[in-house]
């Protein structure tokens, strides 16, 4: 077998590897980083979070091994078939590493969207929540004065049958 070709794929097993293990990276380090802001924003959750948090990272590690003993098979054939079996596996690395890139990029608008629905719902809430406190200081003060109207009115019958009551 030539030297140069088995060097070759070699180096494109390594560089496969590398380039495939990009992808999952910066999704598990983005799912790291929005579960450290969930975990901030409701600490409550924290048990769920780090429990779905752990099962991805254990999934993710599965599938790298899982890569790994492919990418090794794939380097014993690189060996035997030659070059173009690299550049093939390092188009579909290419490709894969894009695919991870654009969910992660999906994740993160979904993240961002649902951070953004949540917020108007908390505003509308502050909203309503400050239109009851002031319909019901409203309904306070009416009937606070209905009230002073009421004795007020007892009060001016209770001095006139007094006064009726003397003459």
């Amino acid at each position: 077998m030539n030297p140069l070709i088995s060097s070759a794929s070699v180096i494109a097993a390594g560089l496969a590897v590398g380039l495939a293990s990009i992808g999952p990276g910066i999704g598990q380090g983005t799912a790291a980083g929005q579960a450290v802001e969930g975990i901030a924003r409701q600490p409550e959750a924290e048990g769920k979070i780090r429990e779905e948090l752990r099962g991805g990272a254990f999934e993710q590690l599965e599938k790298a091994g899982a890569g790994l003993r492919k990418a090794e098979i794939k380097a014993d054939r690189y060996r035997v078939n030659g070059y173009s079996d690299i550049e093939q596996e390092r188009s579909n690395s290419i490709n894969s590493t894009y695919k991870t890139l654009k969910q992660s990029e999906n994740y993160q608008n979904e993240t961002i969207l649902f951070e953004q629905q949540k917020a108007i719902i908390q505003i509308r809430q502050q909203v309503v929540q400050q239109a009851l406190q002031g319909a019901l200081g409203t309904l306070n003060n009416s009937l606070t004065k209905e009230l002073h109207l009421r004795i007020i009115s007892a009060n001016i019958g209770i001095l006139g049958e007094m006064k009726e009551i003397r003459d």
